[in-house]
C-alpha cells in the first residue's frame, strides 16, 4: 500500500495551506527528507519534505490549489503500490483535459493509454499516440494547441518533447493568466523551483483606460483576512505617549561600537524597544497573555515578535525569551531574523509563540498610528519616528528627541488602567536606560 504524503498542520489556527509549486513529476524517485513541494500556509512559505522513499505514484492537487490540512496531498511508494479510490477524484494535476491517470502505469514508465476524460465529445479530440499523450498530460500542455506532424496531423512523442525544451516551465495559473494577458512566458524570469514560473511572475497591473487594477490574493489575502478578523471580533483600544528619547539616544551611541564590536553588527533603535518592551512586561503580565475563549493565559515566556516589511506583504517572526537576552543577543537574534524574513526561509519555530508584538514605522514619516493586535495576543505596540521637539523642561524651553509609543490592547483581557501603568513605566525605563543594568 502506498504511503500518503498530508497536509501539514502547522499550529493551531492553520486550517489550509496552499500549494505553490511541485518539484517531483509521477513517476520520478524520490527520497526521504528530500524537498518534495511548496506550500502557503497562513504565515509563511515552506518546503514539505517527503516523507518515505519510492516513486511518486500520485499528486493528488496542481499547483495554486488550496487544501485542508491533514488531508492527503500525493502517494508515495513501490512501483506497483495500490493508492486509495480517492485519491482519484480530487483536482487533478497540470492538465487542460480533465485527467484521471493510472498512477501504477505512471510509475513504472508504461507508455499505454491510460484512464482519460475529457469535457469535449469525442471527435474533438486531436490525433495523438499514448505517449505524446501521456507526456502532453503530465506537463500540463493541451493536445488542441498542439499542431502533429506524424500522419494525418497526428500528435507524436517529438512534437510535446520540442515544445518542452522551448517553453519555460510555468503552473497552470500562471499559463492561463499569460494567455489572458497575451504574454509570452518566454520572457518571463520564474521565481519558483528551478526556475517555473509563478502566477505572481506574471501578474501585472491591468490598466483599463483611468482604471488600475491588482490581484487580491496570495499573502496580501491573508494579512487582509487576518487583521479584518482581529479588527472585527476584538474590542480594540490604543493609548498614545510621548517619549523623551534623550537619555536613549545617548545609550544607543555609547554602545554602538562596544556592541559592533562583540558582534559585528549595530545596534538599531528596534533592539533597544524590544528589550525594554519585554523588560517591562515581566512587571506587567497581564499585556503578556493571550484570550482563550473562557479563559485567559498568561505567558510564562516573554516573545517579542518584530513586524518587518518585506516585498509581498508583512511578516512577524519572533524573538523568544526577549527578557533574558542582553542587548548583543538580540541584536544579533533581530538580524537574523530579519535577513531569514526578506529571504524568504522563516522557518514555523520562528514565525510561532509570539506573546506580544512591536511595530517599528520609525524609519518613515509617520509619527502616529493605531497598530492592530496580533491575536491571539492581547497587545501590540506601535512606535513613530523619532524627531526634534520644543518642550517646556526645568523651566526653559529645550529641543529634546521624541518618539510617540501607541499601544492597543484587548479590552477584553486588559483594563485601560493596567495598560496605561505599563506605557507609563515602560516611558520611564526608556526615559532613564542606564537604570536598567543597575
Amino acid at each position: 500500500m502506498a504511503e500518503e504524503v498530508i497536509m501539514p498542520k502547522l499550529g493551531a489556527s492553520m486550517e489550509k495551506g496552499t500549494i505553490l509549486s511541485w518539484f517531483k513529476n509521477e513517476g520520478d524517485q524520490v527520497e526521504k527528507g528530500e524537498p518534495l513541494l511548496e506550500i502557503m500556509t497562513d504565515k509563511i512559505n515552506m518546503e514539505v519534505e517527503a516523507t518515505s522513499s519510492g516513486i511518486l505514484l500520485k499528486r493528488c492537487y496542481g499547483a495554486d490549489t488550496e487544501v485542508d490540512v491533514l488531508k492527503p496531498i500525493a502517494y508515495i511508494g513501490e512501483a506497483g503500490a495500490r493508492i486509495p479510490e480517492a485519491a482519484n477524484e480530487g483536482p487533478k494535476n497540470e492538465s487542460a483535459a480533465e485527467i484521471t491517470a493510472n498512477s501504477m502505469d505512471e510509475a513504472q514508465g508504461k507508455a499505454g493509454e491510460t484512464a482519460v476524460r475529457l469535457t469535449e465529445p469525442l471527435q474533438s479530440r486531436p490525433r495523438r499516440t499514448p505517449a505524446a499523450r501521456k507526456l502532453a498530460a503530465v506537463n500540463g500542455i493541451d493536445l488542441r494547441e498542439v499542431k502533429g506532424t506524424g500522419p494525418n496531423q497526428r500528435i507524436q512523442l517529438r512534437d510535446i518533447e520540442l515544445i518542452l525544451k522551448n517553453r519555460k516551465k510555468a503552473t497552470p495559473l500562471a499559463k492561463e493568466i499569460a494567455k489572458q494577458q497575451e504574454k509570452d512566458l518566454t520572457t518571463i524570469p520564474g521565481s519558483g523551483h528551478k526556475g517555473k514560473i509563478q502566477k505572481q511572475d506574471v501578474l501585472v497591473l491591468e490598466q483599463s483606460q483611468e482604471k488600475q487594477y491588482m490581484n487580491y490574493d496570495g499573502l496580501r489575502k491573508i494579512i487582509g483576512d487576518r487583521m479584518t478578523h482581529s479588527a472585527q471580533n476584538v474590542p480594540q483600544v490604543t493609548l498614545h505617549c510621548d517619549i523623551d528619547m534623550t537619555e536613549a539616544v545617548a545609550l544607543r551611541k555609547d554602545l554602538l561600537p562596544k556592541i559592533e564590536k562583540r558582534t559585528r553588527l549595530r545596534i538599531s533603535y528596534t533592539d533597544i524597544f524590544v528589550k525594554f518592551a519585554a523588560h517591562t512586561l515581566k512587571k506587567h503580565p497581564i499585556l503578556n497573555s493571550s484570550f482563550r475563549g473562557d479563559k485567559i493565559e498568561l505567558h510564562s515566556a516573554v516573545n517579542i515578535g518584530v513586524a518587518v516589511d518585506v516585498p509581498n506583504g508583512l511578516v512577524v517572526p519572533v524573538v523568544k525569551d526577549a527578557d533574558k537576552k542582553t542587548l548583543s543577543e538580540l541584536t544579533t537574534e533581530t538580524k537574523r531574523l530579519v535577513r531569514a524574513a526578506q529571504a524568504n526561509k522563516l522557518s514555523f519555530e520562528q514565525i510561532s509563540g509570539g506573546t506580544f508584538s512591536i511595530s517599528n514605522l520609525g524609519m518613515f514619516a509617520v509619527d502616529s498610528f493605531n497598530p492592530i493586535i496580533n491575536e491571539p495576543e492581547s497587545a501590540i505596540l506601535g512606535i513613530g519616528r523619532i524627531r526634534d521637539q520644543l518642550v517646556q523642561k526645568e523651566g526653559s524651553i529645550q529641543t529634546v528627541s521624541q518618539v510617540t509609543f501607541n499601544l492597543t490592547f484587548d479590552h477584553r483581557v486588559i483594563d485601560g488602567a493596567a495598560a496605561a501603568r505599563y506605557l507609563t513605566d515602560l516611558k520611564n525605563a526608556l526615559e532613564n536606560p542606564y537604570e536598567l543594568f543597575i
